[in-house]
């Protein structure tokens, strides 16, 4: 799968996953510069990848998971990005944005590498989403193709909801 931003074609560092995967493990920062492993989660996940909250895309696909989350009871969504944690707690106390848990994957762009999200060159994450059940299985994901456009959400809250039953 080629994954482009305006066009151009992306390098991806790692290898893209698919349902049915185990969800790797990562290390990322939490907004108070926590280290988040993902063996700590646990429960139906969804983790929305973006390449940054103060961009229109991005700010827009995070607000409509927040008003998501309302309906998803039991179900934890973290928005993934490169931007640093103080930049990401900023942009959630602006966007009124409560539902949704955002992580840093500045650091050590662990998530990125595991996930096959990350950019060579840019060092920001392409737009994916992947939707993890509670044994740490994908059951959903998408690579959007277009980095620059919005993922399927008609049919990733379609899976989430077979998943969160």
């Amino acid at each position: 799968m080629v994954i482009t931003m305006q066009g151009n074609p992306l390098k991806l560092y790692g290898k893209m996953l698919k349902v049915g995967d185990k969800m790797p493990d990562f290390e990322v920062v939490d907004n108070g510069l926590a280290e988040v492993k993902g063996a700590d989660l646990h429960g139906v996940r969804v983790f929305a990848c973006v390449p940054s909250l103060d961009t229109g895309v991005c700010d827009m696909e995070i607000r409509n998971f927040n008003k998501k989350a309302a309906e998803l009871a039991g179900v934890k969504i973290y928005a993934v990005s490169m931007d640093l944690p103080f930049a990401q707690a900023r942009w959630c106390g602006a966007a009124g944005v409560a539902a949704v848990k955002t992580l840093s994957d500045y650091q050590k762009r662990s998530f990125g590498k595991a996930t096959g999200t990350l950019i060579e060159g840019l060092e920001l994450l392409a737009r994916a989403v992947f939707v993890v059940d509670a044994d740490n299985v994908i059951r959903y994901v998408e690579y959007v193709p277009e980095v620059t456009n919005h993922p399927d959400y008609d049919a990733l809250y379609a899976a989430l909801k077979e998943v969160a039953k």
